[in-house]
C-alpha cells in the first residue's frame, strides 16, 4: 500500500496530536489534498489539511479540552483552525454540496468519504493519508499520480458548473503537476465553459493566474489557453501579442538561475502599453506593487544591445533600474532563444547579458546640490530654484556624474549671475 508515514511532516508531533484528537471517541480525522499530492510527486509540503467526520461544534469543544486552540475561519463551510505550537492546521467536516451557483455552494456535513471526496475539483486532489499514513484512493488518483495526468472527477462540465473558478484551476494545475496533452474532456469543459470566466471577482482571477504564471514552466498551460480561447477571456491583452517570448523566457530562466517571477513572465505576454497595462492592473486588481511594476516596464527605454557603459547609466539614472532590468531580461532571453546558428544573436546575448548585469549593480548617484545652495546666492524661493537645478543636474548627469560640488557650486554662481 502507497504511504506518507515516513514523512517528516507527517511524523510531526503537532500534526500526530491533531490527528489523535480527532480519530478518537468514535470520530476519524485523515490529511487531505495539497499534502499528501505532494508527498507523492516529491514536492514540499507546506500547509496540511485535514478532513474529519466530526462537526465543527466537536472539534472546537475537543480542541479546548486538549488546550489547543481553535479559530472560526470557514464555521458555515465547516472548517475550524486549530493551532499547535503556533502551527494552524485546517480541520473540516466532511461535506456534501447541496445547492451550488458557480462561484458558492451550499454543503451539508456528513460522514462519507466516497461523498466527501466525490465533490472535489481533481482526482489528485481528493487522496486522503489516515492516522496511519496510509494513502485512501477514492476516485483514482494515484493512477494520475503515476500518469502526470490531470483529470476532473466525474464528469467535468459538472464540477466547472459548481465552480467557475475550476477552468482556470485545471490549467494552473496542468502547469504545475501535467504532462503531455491536457485531458480532452477537461480541455472540452473549459472551452465550453469559458463565458462563465467573466462571473468571477477580479481577485480569484488573478490569484489563479499568478499561481500559473509561478509554475517551473507554465508554457503549455499558457499555449492550451491560447487554443480554447480561455487566455484571450481573462488577459485580452495577450490576444494580438501572444506567447511565443515564454519558451525562450523559460530556457533562459533555467540556464542562467532565475527564480520564476509571474510579473517578469506576464510582461513577456502582454504589449508594453502603459495605458493599457494600466487598465489591465486595474481589471484585475493587481497590488499597488505588482501595478508599479508593469507600469516601470511599460514606461522604460528599450535599451540596444550596441547601448554603451556610460549612456546605460544615464538611462538608469533617469528611470530607474525596474523597468529596464524588465526589459534587459526580456531581451536577453529573446537573444538567447536565436542564438543558435545566428552569430548576431550571439553576440547581441552577450551585449544584453552585460547590461543586466550592469543594471542590477547599479547605485544611483545623489545629486551634488539642493534647493538650499540655490537660494544661499540670494535667488528667491520659487520657479527659478527648481529650473536651475534640473539644468545643473542635467549637465551633472551629463558630465557622467563627475562634476564636484564645487565644480556645480561654480557654474550656479555663473547661471545666478547671468
Amino acid at each position: 500500500m502507497t504511504s506518507v508515514a515516513d514523512q517528516p511532516w507527517f511524523t510531526d508531533a503537532a500534526l500526530q496530536k491533531v490527528l489523535a484528537l480527532l480519530n478518537s471517541d468514535g470520530g476519524e480525522g485523515r490529511v487531505v489534498g495539497g499534502a499528501v499530492r505532494n508527498s507523492l510527486l516529491g514536492e514540499p509540503v507546506s500547509d496540511v489539511d485535514i478532513a474529519t467526520t466530526l462537526t465543527p461544534d466537536v472539534v472546537t469543544a475537543r480542541a479546548l479540552a486538549a488546550g489547543i486552540k481553535p479559530v472560526p475561519t470557514g464555521i458555515d463551510h465547516g472548517t475550524v483552525t486549530l493551532v499547535v505550537e503556533g502551527r494552524p492546521f485546517e480541520v473540516t467536516t466532511l461535506r456534501r454540496d447541496v445547492a451550488t451557483n458557480g462561484r458558492h455552494a451550499d454543503v451539508a456535513f456528513g460522514t462519507d468519504w466516497q461523498a466527501d471526496a466525490e465533490r472535489r475539483d481533481f482526482t489528485i486532489n481528493a487522496l486522503y493519508a489516515d492516522q496511519q499514513g496510509q494513502v485512501i484512493d477514492l476516485v483514482g488518483g494515484l493512477a494520475d499520480i503515476e500518469s502526470a495526468t490531470l483529470r476532473f472527477i466525474g464528469e467535468a462540465r459538472q464540477r466547472i458548473a459548481e465552480d467557475h473558478l475550476r477552468i482556470l484551476r485545471f490549467f494552473r494545475f496542468f502547469a504545475w503537476y501535467g504532462r503531455g496533452r491536457p485531458d480532452a474532456e477537461g480541455l472540452r469543459a473549459c472551452a465550453a465553459a469559458k463565458g462563465d470566466l467573466a462571473r468571477l471577482s477580479a481577485e480569484r482571477v488573478w490569484s489563479e493566474m499568478k499561481k500559473l504564471l509561478s509554475a517551473p514552466d507554465p508554457g503549455r498551460a499558457l499555449l492550451w489557453m491560447r487554443q480554447v480561447s480561455v487566455l484571450t477571456a481573462v488577459l485580452p491583452e495577450t490576444e494580438k501579442w501572444g506567447i511565443d517570448a515564454m519558451p525562450g523566457l523559460i530556457a533562459t530562466e533555467r540556464a542562467l538561475g532565475w527564480q520564476p517571477d509571474p510579473l517578469l513572465r506576464l510582461a513577456a505576454i502582454v504589449p508594453d502599453d502603459a495605458e493599457r497595462l494600466k487598465a489591465m492592473g486595474e481589471r484585475l486588481r493587481l497590488s499597488k506593487a505588482e501595478a508599479d511594476v508593469l507600469r516601470q516596464f511599460a514606461l522604460a527605454p528599450k535599451i540596444a544591445a550596441e547601448t554603451g557603459e556610460r549612456a546605460l547609466d544615464r538611462l538608469l539614472y533617469d528611470h530607474g533600474t525596474s523597468g529596464i532590468v524588465t526589459r534587459l531580461k526580456l531581451a536577453l532571453s529573446l537573444a538567447r532563444s536565436k542564438a543558435e546558428g545566428d552569430i548576431k544573436a550571439m553576440g547581441e546575448a552577450g551585449a544584453f547579458s552585460k547590461h543586466l548585469a550592469q543594471a542590477k549593480a547599479y547605485q544611483k548617484p545623489s545629486f551634488p546640490l539642493s534647493g538650499s545652495d540655490v537660494t544661499g546666492t540670494g535667488i528667491a524661493p520659487g520657479p527659478e530654484v527648481g529650473r536651475l537645478l534640473g539644468q545643473l543636474e542635467k549637465e551633472w548627469a551629463q558630465s557622467h556624474f563627475t562634476l564636484s560640488r564645487e565644480q556645480l557650486l561654480a557654474r550656479l554662481k555663473e547661471l545666478s549671475l547671468g
